[in-house]
């Protein structure tokens, strides 16, 4: 686990190798989140469902709201989190809020 964290501190895509176990582990991937916002989407799908997690990733990376649950790009305020980090978010919020 120590030395994915100092991987990840260098090169959140690393997480693409991580194990299954570490995939889901919050801080590792947050860590990777903070390099690369499309590290997300090797984190596991209990994480990206996970609104708290979510929130967290979003306040790093507005992008990775990309590899949030489908529930979870509807949620309007995650996706205004997600927009005020990067305004181009906002292609991955669901058509309903979209209008």
């Amino acid at each position: 686990r120590d030395f994915m964290l100092e991987a990840l501190a260098q090169s959140g895509s690393a997480l693409e190798y991580a194990s299954e176990e570490l995939q889901g582990d919050r801080d590792l991937v947050l860590e990777a989140v903070k390099q690369n916002g499309s590290s997300l989407g090797y984190a596991s799908e209990e994480l990206r469902g996970d609104r708290d997690f979510m929130l967290e990733a979003l306040a790093q990376s507005g992008s990775a709201l990309e590899y949030a649950s489908e529930e979870l790009q509807g949620d309007r305020d995650l996706v205004l989190e997600a927009v005020k980090q990067n305004g181009s978010s906002l292609g991955y919020a669901s058509e309903e809020l979209r209008g």
